[in-house]
């Protein structure tokens, strides 16, 4: 098959200007005749609709989502995280809100040294100094301050239901425990609550009640997000990372009461005349997820197809680059100059995809060098895992809300407070300061943000009106499952649902390229061989995204059939 390529379309960065710039708004305001909620699991996506059913808007039915999250899947996310979210006003302007976990004030480079010498990332991980302080609640009341419609208490009501009444244990749930159960069943409170007195986790099948919870939700639902930031609360936290029983950590319940939720200019690109908005730094999100696009657009991904083993390859090479950069340059802006406008500008990604080639592959890849840098930097790499939960609702008015929420590693920390996990967000920070002495942006720092992977993403049709809301789970492999999808929509015109279900591939940066195992690009393994690939790897099938689409004017949920997600109508 011959390559038909297309001259690089000129794909302006308009950082900060979805929020007000009337550009690309749709004509008139959508309505649609129900609203619809997907996420990971089905009681998670049927909390949210009932929430619009109430006649909530489409960041109530989130928000209640993320809240019911908690309860069925703790493994993942939950009010004991943070998270970001993508607001679309259904008349085209876009706001995002970083609810990220913040580092306490006493951590510094040597955060995670012990002796001298610094922990691996497994040993970081259990325990207090992992904790950062949780932001998902202050998320959610910022959230709905603004585009809420509903009652604060409202939101939790089927939350409290879930954790008071109890939920049937399903069998990931039960898988998790087993696999985690070092993180799982690290204190008597979290073995109480999902293991039997013989220590085996619960089976499926179980009805799991967690009345602690239930009492804590009811708790913020009346008093506010104060309940959590001050008070019993706040001081359970406290403890429970200063005595932890390991890595215990210096944090102050005025580290708590300061958390603050920041509202930040989105980050817009153009593909093929559709706009991308998502998650500036602290994610990483979208300066991957469209830079990878970006370098992309010139080659002719339509006429490939998504079944020629050349297309993948492409996004394969496009992704090394894009990670390597990422690698570098991204952190969190308050604390570091993140070159994001560099890293997006349509001169930069056209210099990097030259590098791109369809015949071959690129023998090694470093990260560039886009304008806005200030310093000399170390690369980092962080570890790549397996939690996190996106969801998604757009409501009858056309509003929208992409969602990602996290308590990093399988039930984060370990540590319980009150019925739900810390998380332990902070080994996304470089457990090293500095490498060959040169800083590294994502170093440990008081008061700092950890670097993310969370892609909550909104895409807009040519005409300007949304065309899909999306995201997904599963640690660095994020940014890749949403271009992934992306592509397939607006290359390929696939559904979302169809684009979710493709095989992943994931190249994150050097040499190699992990394909899914059990899936159709296993028998495209010797072709990349053959182009240069010497190290592709299979891959387990921990994916997990979450889309709504707006197809012919209705919406379509789509869930990734490797979950057990659903997407439900109100």
């Amino acid at each position: 098959m011959k390559l038909k390529l297309v001259a690089l379309a000129a794909a302006p960065l308009l950082l900060g200007a979805c929020a007000g710039s009337n550009a690309n708004r749709p004509a008139s305001t959508p309505r649609f005749e129900q609203g619809m909620v997907s996420a990971a699991d089905p009681r998670a996506a049927a909390a949210g609709a009932e929430i619009l059913r109430a006649g909530g808007t489409a960041t109530d039915a989130a928000l209640a989502t993320l809240l019911a999250l908690t309860v069925v899947e703790p493994q993942s996310s939950g009010i004991g995280g943070g998270g970001f979210l993508i607001h679309d006003d259904g008349k085209g302007r876009v706001q995002s809100y970083d609810g990220r976990e913040t580092a306490p004030a006493a951590a510094d480079g040597t955060w995670f040294y012990v002796d001298g010498k610094p922990l691996s990332v497994p040993q970081a991980i259990p325990g207090g100094r992992s904790v950062g302080v949780p932001g998902n609640i202050r998320l959610m009341a910022e959230a709905h301050r603004a585009h809420g419609k509903l009652p604060w208490s409202a939101l939790f009501q089927p939350a409290i239901r879930l954790a008071r009444e109890g939920f049937t244990v399903t069998p990931r749930l039960t898988a998790f425990l087993t696999r985690f159960k070092a993180s799982a069943a690290l204190t008597e409170a979290g073995r109480a609550i999902y293991y039997q007195p013989d220590g085996t986790p619960l089976p499926a099948g179980t009805t799991l009640k967690n009345p602690e919870l239930a009492a804590f939700l009811e708790q913020v639902a009346a008093q506010g997000p104060d309940a959590f930031y001050t008070g019993a609360n706040a001081q359970k936290i406290v403890d429970a990372v200063t005595l932890a029983p390991r890595n215990p950590a210096p944090m102050t319940t005025a580290d708590i009461a300061g958390y603050k939720v920041k509202e930040r200019a989105p980050v817009c690109t153009f593909y093929r005349a559709h706009k991308v908005c998502g998650m500036g730094p602290p994610s990483s999100g979208a300066t991957t997820v469209q830079g990878v696009l970006g370098m992309l657009e010139r080659f002719d991904l339509r006429g490939l197809g998504k079944d020629d083993p050349r297309s993948w390859h492409l996004i394969a090479e496009a992704m090394r680059l894009a990670y390597a950069d990422r690698e570098r340059y991204l952190a969190d802006p308050d604390f570091f100059p993140v070159p994001t406008a560099g890293l997006l500008a349509p001169d930069y990604l056209a210099q990097r995809s030259q590098l791109i080639a369809i015949d071959r592959t690129m023998p090694s890849v470093e990260a560039g060098n886009p304008r806005g840098v200030k310093v000399a930097l170390a690369d980092t790499l962080t570890p790549d895992v397996i939690s996190t939960s996106h969801f998604v609702a757009i409501d009858r008015a056309g509003r929208a809300a992409t969602l990602t929420s996290t308590i990093e590693s399988a039930f984060g920390s370990g540590l319980v407070v009150n019925g739900y996990f810390l998380n332990n967000e902070l080994t996304d920070l470089s457990i090293l300061p500095e490498r060959d002495g040169k800083a590294v942006a994502n170093k440990v720092e008081g008061g700092k943000r950890p670097r993310s992977s969370m892609a909550p993403t909104l895409v807009y049709a040519p005409d300007g009106k949304l065309r899909l809301a999306i995201g997904a789970a599963g640690g660095a492999t994020i940014p890749a499952q949403v271009l992934k999808a992306i592509i397939a929509v607006i290359d390929w015109d696939l559904p979302a649902q169809d684009a979710i279900a493709l095989p992943v591939i994931f190249a994150p940066g050097g040499q190699t390229v992990f394909v899914e195992r059990g899936s159709p690009h296993e028998a495209m393994i010797p072709f990349l061989q053959a182009l240069g690939h010497t190290d592709v790897q299979l891959r387990e099938r921990s994916f997990k995204a979450n889309a709504i689409e707006v197809r012919d004017g209705r919406l379509a949920g789509a869930a990734d059939p490797r979950s057990e997600g659903v997407a439900v109508a109100e």
